[in-house]
């Protein structure tokens, strides 16, 4: 979903791919997951400046030095709907999931503008200072966010690979502030792994993925490849309560690109961690509940807002059935 970061916007959002963890084996079929997510982010000076170039409001001619910020609040109701199999898939439990949301983005962008103006024959002419204030308001869809992952369980230990990617189907606007969608194609590729002692309550999970963002055909902006990771270490209290630190980095790796791009190399970077604490329990004789609720405060940042977000998980899934052998994943 798009958020007042880089010139160009990226798919990876704080704290989603921490939901991909290798968890262990799952019970085989449908599972509905439904997720509230609030973020309340700010940024300074160099990111105002690349989202005015990026809406339109300043020109690639023009040298401008930007007193400004720019503040957004988001909230969005996701709903995912996943379907493990029960056929192994090289050796491992697959799984295929469709993500969509709907939710409001209000973003702000207020601030002082100077610089110089070149004109057509070269001449260059004092531009402001110029007062900028504008605010953005969208309510819709975001984009689809199709997944398949593929599970290995080796007693303790849980390994997991994973493809997804962003279909542009939210509502987006590339001369508007705030948007719920990206506007462009985006691929993310990764694995994780998770340790689980069912005995002691020990959890730790790490997931570890790289984006590929297509160019934004309504800006020809395209964003640098970026490489995410999101942590989890819990410990159960028991069989039911869960409590812990959630956390993740985000730094992109390649340089932002394209025709339009008006802002250079622009890499972005952010940290966040913070507590979460979980609860499962048992709905009926065959169903079973997770609930999660994650916040995480952001810092470290550098051309990306940074503050805080909110995430509360409600998981429906058949119920868990505990495993029947923990031979190797790979055996001869």
């Amino acid at each position: 979903m798009a958020r007042a970061d880089e010139g160009g916007v990226s798919f990876w959002i704080p704290g989603f791919f921490g939901s991909l963890a290798a968890a262990p084996a799952q019970a085989p079929g449908w599972q509905m997951t439904s997720i509230s997510y609030h973020t309340s982010v700010s940024a300074g000076a160099d990111v105002a400046r690349a989202r005015e170039f990026e809406i339109g409001r300043l020109n690639g001619v023009l040298a401008a030095n930007v007193s400004a910020n720019v503040n957004a609040s988001v909230n969005v109701e996701f709903l995912a709907a996943t379907y493990v199999f029960a056929t192994p898939v090289l050796g491992g439990q697959a799984s295929t999931t469709l993500l969509a949301g709907y939710g409001a983005n209000s973003t702000s962008l207020a601030g002082t503008i100077t610089g110089t103006l070149t004109g057509p024959n070269g001449g260059t002419f004092p531009f402001g200072p110029r007062s900028d204030a504008i605010n953005s308001t969208i309510v819709g869809f975001t984009d689809l966010i199709p997944q398949f992952a593929i599970k290995w369980n080796a007693g303790v230990n849980n390994y997991m690979a994973y493809v997804t990617a962003d279909l542009p189907a939210g509502a987006y606007d590339s001369m508007r502030l705030a948007n719920m969608g990206i506007g462009h194609w985006a691929i993310d590729a990764g694995g994780g792994y998770t340790y689980f002692d069912q005995q002691k309550g020990h959890e730790f999970s790490a997931v570890l993925g790289f984006t590929y963002n297509f160019v934004n055909p309504a800006t020809q902006y395209q964003n640098g490849v970026d490489m995410h990771l999101d942590w989890a270490a819990s410990q159960f209290l028991t069989k039911q309560w869960q409590v812990g630190l959630v956390g993740y980095l985000y730094q992109q790796l390649g340089c932002d690109s394209g025709s339009g791009d008006r802002v250079g190399c622009f890499r972005s970077r952010v940290v966040g961690v913070g507590p979460q604490v979980g609860y499962i329990f048992p709905i009926g004789d065959k169903l079973q509940g997770y609930l999660n609720l994650k916040a995480y405060g952001e810092f470290a940042n550098e051309n990306r807002p940074a503050g805080w977000n909110l995430w509360l998980t409600f998981n429906l899934s058949p119920a868990a059935t505990p495993p029947t052998s923990s031979r190797p994943m790979f055996t001869k």
